[in-house]
């Protein structure tokens, strides 16, 4: 196993998981710049708009990387299955 004991491969998922959280909350953001948040809010370009606008992406860019990560995850068992039938 190596003198790290596995945290080496713990520490890239890691790094995997925030990069790609990072870059779900980042296209949550792109896309909610293109909603009109004038027909929503008051004031679209105040300061709590945009505290909106971020925690509706912080949110919506979570569940998309839970989904995806859980997806990774998913494919990457399905190997087990495929070694463990013989044909």
């Amino acid at each position: 196993m190596g003198a790290s004991g596995g945290f080496d491969a713990l520490a890239w998922d890691g790094i995997f998981s925030i990069f790609v959280t990072l870059g779900c909350i980042t296209l949550a953001w792109v896309l909610l710049r293109e909603i009109r948040f004038d027909r929503i809010v008051r004031h679209p370009h105040s300061p709590r708009a945009r505290l909106l606008q971020m925690i509706m992406a912080i949110a919506l860019g979570h569940l998309l990387a839970q989904f995806v990560l859980s997806y990774w995850n998913w494919a990457g068992s399905i190997r087990w299955f495929f070694n463990s039938v013989s044909f």
